[in-house]
């Protein structure tokens, strides 16, 4: 029997469902965007471990926070499932395999892109049934959605587990704050003074990363506001925050690898505001209950921009053409259509957002002062 959700039919549960294996081992704003689904999960199967099969930053995560996800098996690196962290043991898939099929997985869920390289692997845990994503060049599953690129990433995997009786219970991604979070937020940053905003300047894509002297700007005049001004990155962009607190001219608190990723949400989540570039950062800003303004470009803004306007602004580029090449970067996935496709260049694609359009945003969502 199908029965109807606030995003359209959503079929029958399955029976006896003890143990549910999901896959999404990449990056943190990736897995954000899977949290209403695997939330919708937990609704549908309250008694099932929800087993998340991710990499190792992801064991750190879910450690002692409540959530939907009950526990993490770190998927071995591999082609097109993720890369290997730093200082990380060499690991066997075969072993992992193995261990996996020994789990008794009633459900396997691949949430984890269009399915070339993680569609063969949901398929070797042996579990009664499989439900993913499937791109035109990946082997089908049990049930399946198809991967069309421009769509917002939230929904997709939303209608991923609707196929298994899943219906949505939240659109919006959020994640657990700890007490551990906000002590060592509280460690490393000390009493706030004045009320704090953070501003993330970096992103691993830089062409989603807004110029650094416009983040000064908007670091200056937060601070002339009465705001207490920090600056997060992680150790590859410690450059980047350091162009933004030399630019700056005013006191700001640069903090780049003074914080673990729980200690970021507890520094984000007692932020009055978070400005960031499209990346991480930004979601879990949002996914803790902070209050952000995300430059965005505009292909990404489709996929990831919060859809809520309570307390989030998403500032968009419309930028299409390369700023060094000149060429039209969009109709890589619309061959049909005139244009160039990809080239190169990594080049800012959101370096036409005035700083104005930001500083707007951020004082209507921050209180008056």
């Amino acid at each position: 029997m199908v029965t109807a959700s606030v995003l359209g039919p959503t079929a029958e549960r399955l029976p006896d469902v003890q143990r549910i294996a999901v896959l999404r081992a990449n990056a943190l704003g990736d897995f954000l965007f899977v949290l209403p689904a695997l939330d919708a999960l937990r609704a549908a199967y309250p008694l099932a471990e929800i087993v998340l099969l991710g990499a190792p930053w992801h064991a750190k995560l879910w450690r002692d926070r409540p959530g939907p996800v009950d526990r993490v098996l770190v998927v071995p690196p591999a082609p097109g499932i993720r890369t290997a962290e730093a200082g990380e043991p060499e690991s066997s898939m075969d072993d992992f395999l193995a261990a996996a099929v020994g789990e008794g997985f009633d459900l396997a869920v691949q949430i984890h892109g269009g399915g070339a390289s993680s569609n063969p692997l949901i398929s070797s845990l042996g579990a009664r049934v499989t439900v993913g994503l499937r791109a035109e060049d990946a082997p089908p599953l049990d049930r399946w959605v198809r991967y069309v690129y421009y769509q917002h990433e939230v929904i997709r995997y939303l209608e991923v587990v609707a196929l298994v009786g899943a219906g949505a219970t939240t659109i919006v991604p959020t994640l657990a704050v700890t007490d551990a979070d906000r002590a060592e937020a509280a460690q490393v940053l000390g009493p706030a003074g004045r009320p704090r905003v953070a501003l993330h300047p970096g992103a691993s894509d830089t062409r989603r990363r807004w110029p650094a002297e416009r983040f000064a700007e908007v670091a200056r005049e937060l601070h002339g506001d009465g705001y207490e001004v920090l600056v997060t990155g992680t150790s590859s962009e410690q450059e980047v925050v350091d162009g933004v607190v030399a630019a700056a001219g005013v006191p700001v608190r640069p903090q780049v690898g003074t914080l673990s990723l729980g200690g970021l949400a507890g520094c984000y989540a007692d932020c009055a505001l978070v400005v960031s570039n499209d990346t991480g950062p930004l979601h879990l800003a949002a996914a803790v209950g902070a209050s952000t303004v995300g430059i965005f470009w505009v292909g990404n803004l489709i996929n990831t921009a919060n859809p809520l306007r309570g307390r989030h602004r998403p500032i968009c580029s419309w930028m299409v053409h390369c700023p060094v090449c000149g060429k039209d970067c969009t109709p890589g996935i619309y061959p049909h259509r005139s244009g160039d496709g990809e080239c190169p260049h990594q080049d800012s694609f959101v370096a036409d957002v005035p700083a104005i359009e930001v500083l707007e945003a951020a004082r209507e969502l921050l209180p008056s002062r």
